[in-house]
């Protein structure tokens, strides 16, 4: 089978990538350095030439509301044409747990790429995941108010890339959901007590203050702000397995 991999060298995608080629099939890691390019369109007929399945885990290179929601409204239309031409017969991204309930820009341009895919008329799984693992410094150092770093202390149920990766080339493989698919880490907890845990083990002395005001990425969070509601596929990856890991590939 062929599948084109839209961001296919980065973080979740050459994980992907590797996962599907292991497989025996025939993939297609699409990156701009490559000459496939979502926003321009470069590359885009070639490369959907023959395939069945498109996987999209691009990324927004700014973080700006206008921006980001111009990347994936950009990037989302001219993927859809493009698999559409080519008669694509599943489409799979990667999305973000609760986006339909915290306001913040990035969160409101992944609605709109939602949108743009459901009614694109191909066949489809939306991959809805929270946050990951390897993101946890980077969510520390956006919340650090000199020595301390202010966490709201809501649910928290972070997910490992290499599960993420796993499951997206699962969920590739299956029959198209129409659907949303949600998946989190193994392990539910306070989001100021994982974050607390994270820097301990990697030796930074910062204090975490349990802050019910402080926000995520500029939303105001409730307890259940980040987590699935329902039914959800969860990783395999704890906390401990994942640092562990990360530390030996350093």
């Amino acid at each position: 089978m062929k599948i084109v991999v839209i961001g296919g060298t980065g973080l979740i995608g050459s994980k992907t990538v590797a996962i599907l080629r292991q497989g025996g099939h025939e993939v297609v890691a699409a990156s701009p350095q490559s000459g496939i390019n979502t926003i321009t369109g470069e590359g885009l007929k070639q490369a959907m030439a023959g395939a069945q399945v498109v996987i999209d885990l691009a990324n927004s290179p700014s973080f700006d509301d206008k921006a980001v929601l111009e990347f994936f409204e950009t990037s989302g239309r001219n993927l859809l044409a493009a698999e559409a031409a080519a008669n694509v017969r599943h489409h799979v991204a990667l999305s973000i747990v609760a986006i339909d309930r915290t306001d913040n820009g990035y969160f409101r341009a992944k609605v709109a790429q939602e949108k743009l895919i459901e009614s694109s008329g191909i066949p489809y799984t939306i991959v809805r995941s929270t946050q990951f693992m390897e993101f946890l410094r980077g969510i520390a150092d956006s919340s650090a108010d000199g020595n301390k770093v202010r966490i709201p202390p809501i649910l928290f149920q972070p997910i490992a890339s290499d599960d993420v990766a796993a499951m997206v080339a699962d969920v590739a493989l299956a029959v198209p959901r129409n659907g949303i698919v949600e998946i989190a880490g193994p392990e539910r907890a306070a989001f100021n007590d994982i974050i607390a845990r994270y820097l301990k083990a990697v030796g930074d002395r910062r204090e975490v203050v349990s802050d019910p005001e402080a926000g995520y990425w500029g939303s105001q969070v409730v307890e259940h702000s980040l987590v699935p509601l329902g039914e959800a596929r969860l990783g395999r990856i704890g906390f401990d397995e994942w640092f562990r890991r990360s530390q030996a590939a350093a």
